[in-house]
């Protein structure tokens, strides 16, 4: 806690700049997606994990309309070594009717920048070119997309190195087309950056592991800055659940059976108050989780989900002091580059900012055939 906790006691001890008319909440939900999560899994283990999101998903989230009349978005951040194409068909179809988008996450160990930059230009090329995920930048010709990594090893952060290797990956990152990443927060590992509570810029110090750990926050009429975007979500203190009955629970937005997403937890994820810095009444609130482990599915897919987006839905959502939005990865950042860029009002003007939704491939029984599905 030494890294982040002097940052966010000044976080929270600054008053929040006087907003005008209501506050926005922008909620975003992203998984760690890992179908082979656990050891020696059978692919018929795998299969039951994802037809279980590919059933339950659209019956829960369905439910609920923010009011901009979106779906709760799931945000699949798939693994590259795990990729499968049934499993990735399944989850693009889900993404066509509107419940979700495809993001990229990746483990790795001892790896190289040569093998990196590799690894991520085929896996996003094969899901752009598979299932249509990830949209083309005019300018540069790389897909866009945003990044998780996994281990919350983001730069060779681990102090023992482990499940990285690479000292430059922001500038890798950023040269294979990534707009942004949604790893952190990752306490109470010692992985935690020092920024939190923020959206902010960090530039890679070549040969050097940990970079991000430090930056500077995203700006109205700001620029760009460094080499990355890095988007976070709350982190802090919950007094209300304590350990032993005395220490407060760390508060880090990861969302699972022993961590339901509770009214309560909702409420401090507003609390965190974290926005563009001259836009306060745009807030940003992301949320985690690792959501092919059984242990949380009926948490994730079941009543717990429910009730957080009824609590969403009627606190955060009366159009007088909340306006509620739910947003995926790719629109949070638009709507951050728009805030950026000095832009105002609803932020649901904004979802494609800077980079359109792309074009995902619906789920047909003659492809699935030809794949041997």
């Amino acid at each position: 806690m030494q890294n982040w906790l002097g940052n966010y006691i000044r976080h929270t001890l600054t008053q929040p700049q006087a907003v005008t008319g209501p506050k926005h909440i922008l909620f975003c939900f992203v998984d760690h997606y890992e179908p082979q999560w656990g050891r020696n899994i059978p692919l018929e283990q795998e299969r039951a994990r994802v037809d279980r999101w590919f059933n339950d998903y659209p019956a829960v989230a369905g439910q609920f309309v923010d009011a901009d009349g979106c779906f709760p978005q799931h945000c699949f951040y798939y693994p590259e070594e795990e990729y499968r194409y049934e499993h990735l068909a399944k989850i693009s179809d889900l993404c066509y009717r509107g419940f979700g988008e495809i993001e990229v996450h990746l483990h790795h160990d001892n790896d190289t920048s040569d093998n990196l930059r590799q690894t991520l230009t085929n896996f996003t090329e094969m899901l752009h070119r598979e299932h249509g995920a990830f949209v083309r930048d005019d300018v540069t010709g790389k897909l866009s997309y945003s990044f998780i990594h996994g281990n919350w090893s983001l730069n060779n952060c681990r102090h023992d190195g482990r499940w990285c290797g690479v000292n430059d990956e922001l500038i890798i990152l950023k040269e294979t087309g990534c707009y942004a990443d949604f790893t952190f927060p990752s306490a109470p590992s010692d992985t935690q950056p020092a920024m939190v509570n923020t959206l902010y810029y960090a530039k890679d110090n070549p040969g050097q592991p940990n970079s991000h750990n430090t930056g500077r926050p995203v700006s109205v009429n700001g620029k760009p800055w460094g080499d990355l975007m890095l988007i976070t979500g709350p982190i802090g203190l919950n007094w209300k659940v304590r350990k032993k009955g005395i220490f407060p629970q760390i508060e880090n937005a990861d969302v699972r059976t022993s961590m339901p997403p509770t009214p309560e937890r909702v409420d401090l994820w507003v609390k965190s108050n974290i926005h563009v810095k001259g836009r306060p009444e745009w807030i940003f609130i992301k949320v985690h989780t690792h959501g092919t482990q059984e242990e949380d599915m009926d948490t994730l897919l079941g009543a717990p989900f429910a009730k957080m987006c009824q609590h969403l839905q009627t606190k955060y959502n009366d159009g007088e002091n909340f306006v509620l939005h739910y947003v995926s990865a790719r629109e949070m950042y638009n709507i951050a580059k728009a805030a950026e860029a000095g832009e105002s009002g609803n932020p649901n003007n904004y979802r494609d900012y800077v980079i359109a939704k792309p074009s995902y491939k619906p789920l047909q029984d003659k492809e699935m055939a030809g794949k041997g599905m």
